[in-house]
């Protein structure tokens, strides 16, 4: 090589050098909320000298690359605020907020995420359905050679479970999951008392609420038409309400224990199971969030509730967080408002107490484990006001209810993300569940014992890019039943092994879901479970949703209908062939369509969903009340289908308020031995308006807000009664019927909350709500035919306070 050749290579090199030292790039966080934000975003930044600029309308960060002697981030961010957009250096004019579309009508009071923080909120969407969901540290971002057009940097990265994740709006419709899910946060959880999960849908119009029996005081959720039993309710993204648990679970988890919750309709992904077949209810509990926070919660209504919640929440080091939760409630007095001589709910107390542990080390080893324990203790006292707890059962000429329960639990989530390969990671998740029910309805007593093990290996990584990503995995299911129903004893072991895959294709405008999962069930035999979620952009603004999937279920025929047991039914299972309790296992196929549609309303922001699911069932367990002596169980043998309707319109006529209106519409029947009916205790037409409004704050941060719940409820079928005598025969349908709930809570400073708030407020009461209440031990006697609220307007009072 001359001296000359030398001379230019240098030359090069050098010229090469300055230009790349001269190239800076960096991630930013810009406020927005759909396609005509991200459109409006990256063509700002490119303008002002932006070489490229992604932004992801999820996470909130702009990814962006610039020649830092033309350009600067703050110049950058400075213009994208002129149009509209608020940022972590500079906030839009309110004029300029207020001229975008409807759609771009962002929630002004998100933050930037904080850096360098570890905590475990909620998943991200359940198109990529975590096992561990874990804020991570900011790594430093590393160029992916399999990059597609949607390449995920690490720090947005999900490892089948490892997330970062943001503030939102209280109730928000994820616009980036292929499914129809929404996200619950603490903010939409304390527009009500919320004591429990049972309550923790007081305002959202997807799930029905209602009370199972009129002694026990014991609630049941419904969606899509069906009971809460074929939807999937999890904890932390594993098996929860479910086997034992499910008539009394829902008050098992403390409302404020709950840092989010995950409403999925329809058909869920493989990776979470084969039981959902409505779809999933995941809640996730409090954990560290950018600071240390101990809460205390003091809570008493009208009717001798009293709770007391104490929550702490800590950073021990860099990389370790821990939560501590603690909750004890208690019931007290003898209430019997209607005179029938039945404590109107039943005395008792709770002592529930969890441990959560997080370690987060992803973005240097890529290494993030979530380790929690819980224990419960839970004692119910319920029947007549002249029952004596000092007298054994067999001694007493009153009637009444008692149950007992304790639940331990202990589970780790761990997740790995691999070195140089954010889009490549593996997840394990592993629970223990151990409960014991103690209980007599009555002269007739159940006792269970179940123990549950869990298991869920996922792998995660792309084909060529990411807009082709893939998971594999394999779980295992456990459960050990141990029951006594009136002396008879029913034991039985189930063991569920499978394996699943699932693919996402991603587009510009679209995204596929598709997997299947095959479970080799010892009792159920060998069950192919497909699934299929498909999303479409049809514009910015409009969103359509299809989805189809196949789930099974064993059914828990003594649990699950023990609401029952305070009655003088006699229990007829009728042996169809099956392995459990003589039954074949519920399988069903479910449907789905949804339209997503923004726009402007009173110059702002509103959203209005449509959606449409139909389940059939190949096979059912049928429960059937149509005899008034008798709880007859026995498998389908012929059609059960259920068809869900909703539309729900969300906007915002000005700032600080709030509506939400929605309208269902529920056709669902069986075939029963005596023919084609609907399902009792299912109103047809139900409909649904929640107003809330917010004052601004002041220099303390003091601030009112006020929400009002008004629910309509439609006529319902009720079990055929005609065999009994005149006096306890039951109309072949319910009444419709409102009720009103409302809550006025203000806002001292950012350390003390106070509300006040009122449930049933119409005080609407169903008449008699016990069949032949005087002769307790008679052949009519039934305390579950129950279609509406039970008790008169109850009154409540709440203080928070954070240390």
């Amino acid at each position: 090589m001359n001296t000359i050749q030398k001379t230019i290579l240098l030359f090069l090199i050098s010229f090469i050098s300055i230009v790349k030292a001269q190239t800076t790039k960096t991630e930013v966080w810009v406020n927005g909320d759909c396609g005509m934000c991200k459109e409006r975003i990256e063509k700002t930044a490119k303008k002002y000298g932006a070489t490229t600029a992604e932004w992801n309308d999820e996470s909130k960060m702009l990814n962006i690359s610039f020649d830092a002697t033309k350009s600067s981030v703050d110049k950058i961010l400075e213009k994208i605020a002129e149009v509209g957009h608020d940022n972590e250096k500079y906030k839009a004019k309110d004029e300029v907020y207020e001229k975008l579309s409807g759609c771009c009508h962002y929630d002004r009071a998100e933050t930037p995420p904080q850096k360098n923080t570890a905590s475990v909120v909620a998943a991200e969407s359940t198109e990529v359905q975590p096992s561990v969901t874990i804020n991570k540290q900011e790594a430093p971002k590393e160029e992916d050679e399999h990059a597609g057009h949607n390449h995920e940097k690490i720090k947005d990265k999900t490892i089948e479970g490892v997330t970062i994740t943001k503030a939102q709006q209280s109730t928000a419709l994820s616009r980036k999951s292929a499914d129809l899910t929404f996200k619950i946060d603490q903010k939409e959880l304390l527009k009500a008392a919320c004591c429990n999960l049972s309550e923790s849908f007081e305002t959202n119009a997807t799930v029905d609420v209602s009370f199972a029996n009129a002694v026990t005081g014991a609630k049941q959720l419904k969606m899509l038409g069906l009971d809460q039993k074929y939807t999937a309710l999890t904890k932390e993204l594993m098996p929860e309400i479910r086997g034992l648990a499910s008539a009394y679970g829902l008050n098992f988890i403390p409302g404020r224990w709950i840092g989010g919750i995950q409403l999925t309709k329809g058909g869920s992904t493989v990776t979470s199971g084969y039981e959902g077949i409505t779809g999933q209810i995941n809640t996730e509990l409090l954990k560290f969030n950018k600071n240390p926070e101990t809460n205390l919660n003091i809570f008493a209504d009208f009717q001798g509730r009293t709770e007391l919640n104490l929550t702490q929440t800590s950073s021990i080091d860099d990389h370790w967080d821990q939560s501590i939760l603690l909750h004890g409630n208690g019931t007290f007095g003898n209430i019997d408002d209607n005179k029938d001589g039945f404590l109107d709910r039943p005395k008792g107390n709770q002592l529930n107490a969890a441990y959560l542990l997080n370690y987060n080390d992803l973005g240097h080893s890529g290494l993030g484990s979530h380790f929690g324990i819980n224990f419960l203790k839970d004692n119910r006292k319920a029947g007549q006001m002249d029952y004596n707890w000092q007298l054994p059962q067999n001694m007493q000429s009153a009637y009444g209810v008692g149950i007992d329960t304790q639940r331990f639990q202990v589970w780790n989530k761990t997740g790995f993300v691999f070195p140089g390969k954010p889009y490549q990671s593996i997840g394990w998740m592993n629970q223990f569940t151990y409960h014991q029910q103690d209980s007599f309805y009555g002269a007739r007593n159940y006792n269970g014992n179940q123990k549950t093990y869990f298991s869920n290996l996922i792998f995660e990584s792309i084909i060529a890019n990411t807009n082709n990503k893939y998971k594999v995995g394999a779980s295992f299911l456990l459960d050990v039943y141990d029951e006594n129903y009136l002396a008879q004893l029913f034991k039985r072991t189930e063991t569920a092994p499978g394996v699943f895959a699932e693919y996402t294709l991603t587009g510009d405008k679209y995204t596929l879901v598709a997997g299947v999962r095959t479970d080799f069930h010892n009792l159920a035999g060998t069950q192919v479970s497909p699934r299929l979620n498909f999303k479409y952009d049809i514009l910015p603004t409009t969103i359509l949703r299809l989805s189809a999937g196949k789930g099974f279920r064993t059914a828990n025929v003594l649990a699950e209908n023990q609401h029952y047991f305070a009655s003088n039914r006699v229990l007829e299972i009728m042996n169809n062939g099956g392995n459990i309790y003589g039954l074949k296992p519920e399988i069903a196929w479910n449907y789905g369509a949804s339209l997503q549609q923004e726009f402007k309303l009173f110059n702002r922001k509103a959203t209005l969903v449509a959606d449409f699911f139909r389940t059939d069932f190949q096979n059912q367990v049928l429960v059937d009340l149509d005899n008034p002596q008798k709880i007859m169980l026995y498998n389908l043998n012929g059609k059960s289908f259920a068809n869900s309707f909703q539309a729900q319109l969300d906007f915002s006529p000005v700032k600080n308020l709030d509506f939400r209106v929605a309208y269902k519409y529920y056709d669902v029947e069986a075939d029963y031995i005596s023919g084609r009916k609907e399902i009792p205790f299912m109103a047809k037409n139900r409909g649904f308006f929640n107003v809330a409004y917010a004052t601004n704050k002041n220099t303390n941060d003091a601030f009112w807000s006020f929400d009002t719940t008004v629910q309509f409820v439609g006529k319902q079928r009720l079990p055929d009664t005609t065999t009994n005598p005149l006096a306890f025969q039951l109309p072949p349908f319910s009444k419709e019927y409102i009720t009103i709930n409302a809550q006025i809570a203000y806002q001292f400073n950012k350390k003390i909350r106070a509300y006040f708030g009122g449930e049933n407020l119409t005080s609407y009461e169903q008449k008699a709500p016990i069949v032949d209440v005087k002769n307790p031990f008679g052949n009519y006697f039934d305390s579950s035919m129950i279609y509406a609220p039970i008790m008169p307007a109850n009154f409540y009072i709440g203080f928070d306070v954070k240390f």
